[in-house]
């Protein structure tokens, strides 16, 4: 209870700093959020009265304290690019609601293919005594990590999309109108997301069990009867995943804090492509939240990846 008390702390004070420096950042960036929202219509009195309707007209620190006490009663503000209708702005709430779980999905799909695809390649690889096998797969590998992501998903596009006709390039289905249809779309992306992803977690799982393999321990595993089987998967696998788990826990931070690139190149409308489009359009209580969504999501995936190492590894001390 120690461990996961300084935990959150640690979650707590770097979210409160986080969302000071964003705060603080968004107030020296060049532009004037009033005029942008007023276009070719801003006058003094409109201007003015905007700008005390949004709360600009408060010093900087007064404005910051109001807005972290809002977003603590979970009043995310309102969006000043989105809105309802002509009279009525989009709450943020309500934004990130409807983008969320398309990169949540897309995160889930992608990770299912990287885990169960991975896995059970880099121990193969770690497996294999044929100098061909081993070659090959070393050879792809490394020309999957070296393709770029925003390259790879134009491949993907052209191979399934156009050749194959197995989906309609841009043709997002909404999961509010068609959930197979939503999953059967995103599993491109995935496919996209997850090949470098695959790559990397199998050639860091082999490297991590060959060196496993020379440790004493396997050595007196064998003298003692145990089967090679029973060793690789028992012992070896075991103390392999480790690390992996630890680069298996930065993947799904950084996925689940969305797929910049790829869900421009496939059009998905996920929490990556609203924060460029907010970024763009200086909607700053848009940035703000998705900033803190994305510091939470890190430090928290960080968070169960330590619980994690103590299932695996119950030598490991809370010191």
């Amino acid at each position: 209870m120690k461990y996961i008390g300084k935990k959150l702390i640690t979650l707590i004070m770097t979210l409160f700093l986080v969302s000071v420096a964003a705060f603080l950042a968004f107030q020296i960036i060049p532009g004037d959020v009033v005029t942008s929202i007023l276009g070719t219509e801003a006058t003094p009195e409109r201007e003015e009265q905007l700008r005390q309707e949004l709360g600009l007209d408060k010093p900087p620190v007064v404005r910051y304290f109001a807005w972290a006490a809002d977003v603590l009663r979970g009043d995310l503000g309102v969006s000043y690019r989105y809105s309802k209708n002509m009279n009525e702005m989009m709450p943020v709430t309500e934004l990130i609601g409807d983008k969320l779980p398309v990169t949540l999905w897309l995160a889930a799909v992608s990770m299912l293919l990287i885990i169960g695809v991975s896995i059970p390649l880099g121990v193969l690889w770690a497996r294999s005594s044929n100098h061909f096998l081993d070659g090959l797969l070393g050879v792809i590998t490394q020309a999957s990590m070296a393709v770029p992501s925003f390259f790879l998903g134009i491949l993907v596009t052209y191979l399934f999309g156009i050749l194959l006709k197995l989906f309609a390039p841009g043709g997002y289905i909404s999961y509010q109108e068609n959930f197979s249809g939503f999953l059967g779309y995103l599993f491109f992306p995935a496919i996209s997301i997850a090949l470098p992803k695959i790559a990397m977690t199998a050639r860091f799982l082999r490297n991590s069990m060959l060196t496993e393999l020379r440790a004493d321990y396997v050595r007196t595993a064998y003298s003692k009867g145990a089967t090679k089987r029973r060793v690789m998967y028992k012992h070896v696998l075991r103390n392999a995943m480790m690390p992996v788990v630890t680069f298996l826990g930065m993947i799904i931070a950084e996925i689940v804090a969305g797929s910049i690139v790829i869900e421009q190149v496939f059009s998905l409308p996920g929490i990556g492509r609203l924060l460029i489009s907010s970024i763009s359009t200086r909607d700053f209580p848009v940035v703000e939240i998705l900033i803190l969504y994305i510091t939470f999501v890190v430090i928290f995936v960080y968070f169960l990846v330590d619980i994690l190492y103590r299932v695996i590894d119950p030598r490991i001390s809370e010191a």
